[in-house]
């Protein structure tokens, strides 16, 4: 089946999978990726009688060093909508992109100067991985 890792503990080695809105706890032993589980991912997992046999990443996620989403994308959208930060929700920072909405919307409109640098920052290179930490294509 497929799911979302919901949170995942590095100390008690354990996470929390939701897949149509049940919830399946795994551990560390189940895991059979590479790259460490981290909240925010897809998985695929498989269960017998609610217990979770075997879980591994899927999609975008199997190659993380893959780029994944295209910079010169996320360039245009920051400089077009960058005062709404979509940008930054193509990115998956979206704790930022709500940022520059507020900022946007007390300082009458003037934020958008926050997402047309971020735009260029993008497009130059300086802004070069996504919230996952995969570098942009």
């Amino acid at each position: 089946m497929l799911g979302h890792i919901e949170s995942y503990d590095e100390k008690c080695q354990t996470g929390i999978i939701k897949h149509e809105g049940e919830f399946y706890e795994f551990h560390i032993d189940q895991w059979t990726s590479e790259a460490p589980p981290k909240a925010g991912d897809d998985v695929d997992f498989d269960h017998e009688d609610d217990k979770v046999i075997d879980v591994s990443l899927v999609g975008a996620y199997l190659m993380e060093a893959k780029p994944v989403k295209s910079r010169m994308l996320a360039a245009l959208l920051g400089i077009v909508f960058g005062a709404i930060g979509l940008h930054r929700i193509y990115l998956g920072f979206y704790g930022i992109a709500l940022a520059q909405i507020i900022v946007t919307l007390i300082t009458g409109g003037f934020g958008v100067v926050w997402g047309f640098v971020e735009g260029a920052l993008i497009f130059t290179g300086h802004i070069y991985k996504d919230a996952k930490g995969r570098h942009l294509k």
